[in-house]
């Protein structure tokens, strides 16, 4: 009996995924190719670009709030100094006054047994009186500076909270539409594989303005990456030649943790060897190298190129999924040296050798 599916959150691979990998299944079919693919790349893609501005938006906001901070630290410590000038005020005030400072210029003259020294008094006091009363009136007019800006930076982070507060209710709202498109897409494929019928590739926009924006770069730069991760941003699974009661021997691949609906990309160039759908390893495509090495991803939602087709680096071939024998959505990925199972090598070497690392969690 097969395992009961339970819906991943959006953007949160699922963290220990199996599949069971038993036989060859039956041969391709062509028919139209359905939107939802369409739908669920658009978006993934408007899903990834809402994250993006989302993570943006809340690094501004926090990078405002520590600005709103600094100020208020500042804003405090002139505050301070001004409380102080005030207080020295205060005790030079007192001191004229014990000093005979209320007495008039003339009497303080008459009185005093050396008048030099009332007149040298007299003129330390006022240079004090001076640098003090200017150092206040600088404090002040920092003080005053400090206080807008600090009411500007405030209007700049309410502004940035709100805005982060709306980028955060779009990603939630586009999130929601993917994953209904996401098991929908599922379900077609499920459909699909239950009557061994594949559907024709699905030529999606999202990747052919992605192979238009690489062409453009590719005649800028050239290009020397001839090897990539099957999936961009993943997290890594089950793995080469482990156990596990689901499998009817040791497990003959790499297993990636993705959403349903993750673009699937060729780790190199070659040509599609077989597009099939149906068995244990539900919509899977193979891919013939140079070498005579051949790569497999299996468990797709849908495909998006044709048995026969010459396929670049990181070319899209497909959307993950959970179809066949699989416990959740993941890209079930393979190096082999022949098209059949059984020929299997460990992918994470076999990559390492091309200049390719595995990580836990990682995005080229």
């Amino acid at each position: 009996m097969r395992p009961s599916r339970r819906h991943p959150r959006p953007f949160l691979c699922v963290p220990v995924l199996l599949c069971a990998l038993l036989g060859p299944a039956p041969p391709a079919t062509s028919s139209e190719g359905p939107s939802t693919s369409a739908e669920v790349a658009r978006l993934y893609e408007e899903a990834s670009a809402a994250t993006a501005r989302y993570e943006e938006g809340r690094r501004a906001a926090g990078i405002q709030k520590a600005r709103v901070r600094k100020l208020n630290r500042l804003l405090m410590k002139e505050r301070r100094h001004v409380s102080v000038l005030h207080e020295d005020l205060g005790r030079m005030a007192s001191a004229q006054y014990r000093t005979g400072g209320g007495l008039p210029y003339s009497a303080q003259l008459l009185l005093a047994d050396s008048p030099d020294a009332v007149m040298r008094g007299r003129q330390a006091l006022w240079q004090a009186d001076l640098a003090v009363n200017s150092a206040v009136t600088k404090t002040r007019r920092a003080v005053a500076g400090l206080a807008v800006a600090k009411e500007r930076a405030d209007r700049a982070k309410h502004l940035l909270s709100r805005r982060t507060a709306r980028l955060a209710a779009l990603k939630r709202r586009i999130e929601r539409k993917l994953e209904t498109a996401q098991w929908t897409l599922q379900g077609e494929a499920d459909r699909s594989v239950a009557a061994g019928k594949c559907r024709g590739a699905v030529r999606l926009e999202q990747q052919e303005q992605r192979e238009q924006r690489d062409k453009r770069e590719e005649r800028r730069r050239p290009v020397t990456r001839a090897w990539v991760t099957p999936v961009k941003t993943y997290e890594l699974s089950a793995g080469f030649d482990s156990a596990g009661e689901r499998w009817a021997g040791r497990h003959t691949g790499q297993d990636f943790a993705v959403d349903i609906g993750a673009p699937v990309r060729s780790v190199g160039a070659g040509r599609v060897e077989s597009v099939s759908c149906g068995g244990s390893f539900g919509i899977q495509v193979l891919v013939r190298h140079e070498g005579g090495y051949f790569t497999q991803y299996a468990h797709l939602a849908a495909v998006t190129v044709d048995q026969g087709e010459r396929v670049r680096t990181g070319q899209w071939i497909g959307q993950a999924g959970t179809t066949g024998n699989s416990t959740g959505p993941h890209l079930h990925f393979e190096t082999r040296l022949t098209p059949h199972l059984g020929s299997g090598v460990d992918p994470r070497k076999w990559l390492a050798e091309r200049g390719v690392r595995l990580k836990r969690s990682a995005g080229l």
